[in-house]
């Protein structure tokens, strides 16, 4: 498996663009004009936007009450992304997210973004970005490493998949 450096982190994940069929959750979100920078593609820091809307949105959708319990809190511990095509307004964007490793007090996502232009019947292009992103649950009150609420948990694995890029499968760990 090949490595690769990104901001002094190693990560073991394949950079490559996989189909949006590897992606067991999608959300369709809407680009906007503000969106654009002056090159007129999407800034960079919308990418990680969109990552984090998606995860703690479809949370929030599938497991309410943990949200607002708030006794553990899913912190960003890494985020990282590969670009490998524009995106930009007015195309809307399909997020697709799947639990790459599930561990005991951490989850890692691997998302990808495909632009949908905004045409009758289109159909989504292929993967324009790539992105990998850490949670680390903590109690909320003393910052410390908790396990992940069981009702998070179910969630979670409900989204875990087999790696699209080395065919090998994720699932629960003791980390």
């Amino acid at each position: 498996m090949r490595r690769r450096h990104t901001a002094g982190v190693t990560s073991s994940r394949s950079a490559a663009p996989v189909p949006i069929a590897s992606f067991p959750v999608t959300r369709t979100v809407t680009t906007r004009w503000a969106d654009n920078d002056m090159y007129g593609h999407m800034n960079n820091a919308v990418h990680y936007q969109l990552f984090d809307s998606v995860i703690n949105g479809w949370i929030a959708e599938e497991a309410p009450s943990a949200v607002s319990s708030r006794s553990a809190l899913g912190v960003v511990a890494e985020s990282g992304c590969s670009y490998f095509a524009e995106i930009s307004y007015p195309d809307d964007v399909i997020v697709g997210l799947r639990v790459a490793h599930l561990g005991r007090s951490s989850v890692v996502y691997d998302l990808g973004l495909f632009p949908l232009p905004r045409q009758q019947g289109a159909q989504p292009g292929t993967m324009a970005a790539r992105g990998r992103w850490v949670h680390v649950y903590v109690d909320s009150g003393t910052r410390q490493s908790v396990p992940i609420p069981d009702d998070i948990r179910r969630v979670l694995q409900g989204a875990v998949t087999t790696d699209p890029a080395t065919g090998s499968t994720s699932g629960d760990s003791p980390t």
